[in-house]
Order: structure tokens, then C-alpha cells, then sequence
């Protein structure tokens, strides 16, 4: 299976980031480059929808805290909703759930409200 990662604004409340497919060694650098364009273009809020993710890896996670730290150096943030099966099992056992306040529900990228 394939890795798509696709963004759309927020309504001026930062970018939905949504994750199609395999996060894993060979593609989490596509994803850490998406994140480090949209931080290095002034972004600082990412959300990122997890709903259509199917498996993520030690490297996916990795992305996930490296983009949350890169976000937060600037007073930003990443978080992360809609995981399901595998991949929300990896994020309440790894206990980054609790960390990028992951939220179960699928993303609304209209939305405003801080997740």
C-alpha cells in the first residue's frame, strides 16, 4: 500500500494533515518534510487525521513527537485524531495518546477549536 499525506486549512486555525496509508521507515520522511515545510512557512498548529492510516511504526511515531516538537519550539502544537485498530492500539500503548492529546473522533478541518 501506498502513502499519501494531503492538508487542508483550517479556517486560519492551522492545517488538517490527512494520513492515507503505511507510516513506517520508508515513508515517514515523507511526512517529516511536509511537516518541516509547513513550520518552516510559519504554520504552527498541525492536526493530523489518522483515520485512513492502517499501520505505523517506531519511525511513524517518531515523526509524530519530532513534528510536535519542531511546532511547539515556535509556541505550536500537533495532535492527532481518528486513529483506529493497530494504529490506535500503538498510540495508547506507546502512551503518546495522552502526550499529542489524540482524540478518536475523525477530524473537521473547518473546525477552529484547539483539539
Amino acid at each position: 500500500m501506498t502513502f499519501t499525506v494531503t492538508h487542508a486549512e483550517r479556517d486560519g486555525a492551522g492545517r488538517c494533515l490527512r494520513l492515507v496509508g503505511e507510516l513506517d521507515m520508508s515513508t515517514a520522511g515523507e511526512l517529516n518534510t511536509e511537516i518541516d515545510r509547513l513550520v518552516a512557512d510559519g504554520e504552527r498548529r498541525l492536526l493530523l487525521d489518522l483515520t485512513e492510516l492502517t499501520f505505523c511504526d517506531s519511525t511513524g511515531i517518531a515523526a509524530f513527537v519530532r513534528g510536535d516538537n519542531l511546532a511547539a519550539a515556535d509556541g505550536g502544537w500537533l495532535r492527532l485524531v481518528g486513529a483506529t485498530g493497530r494504529v490506535d492500539r500503538v498510540l495508547q500503548v506507546t502512551g503518546l495518546a495522552d502526550v499529542l492529546r489524540y482524540r478518536p473522533e475523525p477530524a473537521d478541518p473547518r473546525s477552529q477549536s484547539t483539539p
